[in-house]
């Protein structure tokens, strides 16, 4: 199952729904392109989270809310991984307009962890919205973290068997996000 994450309030692009931006490669929106890919990887497709404002933004495919609400994204990684059941978990952030099917295939293939997810070799730091997740043996720990206070998914992975997806240069580069007006050119 591919949960493209939409959430978040844009408030570095002064409010902007991301997931509506248009995709760099012309085919549609930021959303419509990711979901593309959760068809060609033959996953099926949740959006978790809602667009600034609270919209629905497609209305045939079955949209999550953060569960519980209000403590970022990790509430929509429990949503996730509660409707998935004993199903892997893709988690996708809209707004990385690079990543295609490849980079998708690598982290299906990537052998068994409760996480596989890439880590970025500067700073260490896991990208936890492009990743694979055991969610039958992930939920329990994501939520007892989150009732004990945790919003990060960095600390969130220190409690689990995470297994770094190696990237070559090219393939991280991928990973790029559109956070701020000045990473759409």
């Amino acid at each position: 199952m591919l949960g493209v994450f939409v959430g978040g309030k844009g408030q570095r692009l002064g409010g902007v729904d991301k997931s509506a931006l248009p995709a760099p490669d012309g085919g549609g929106s930021l959303l419509e392109r990711v979901l593309r890919l959760g068809d060609e990887l033959l996953a099926s497709n949740v959006i978790v989270g809602r667009s600034p404002g609270g919209r629905r933004v497609a209305d045939d495919v079955v949209q999550l809310d953060d569960a519980p609400s209000g403590i970022g994204p990790l509430g929509g990684l429990c949503a996730l991984l509660a409707h998935a059941g004993s199903r892997p978990a893709f988690a996708v952030a809209c707004d990385m307009p690079y990543v295609d099917v490849t980079m998708l295939r690598l982290l299906r293939d990537a052998p068994a962890a409760a996480v596989v997810a890439p880590r970025d070799p500067d700073t260490g730091k896991w990208y936890p919205l492009f990743a694979r997740y055991d969610s039958a043996n992930v939920l329990p720990v994501a939520r007892e973290a989150v009732a004990a206070g945790t919003r990060s998914f960095q600390v969130l992975f220190r409690s689990l068997d995470v297994r770094e997806l190696e990237l070559d240069s090219n393939q991280r580069a991928k990973l790029r996000d559109w956070d701020r007006p000045e990473d759409l050119r």
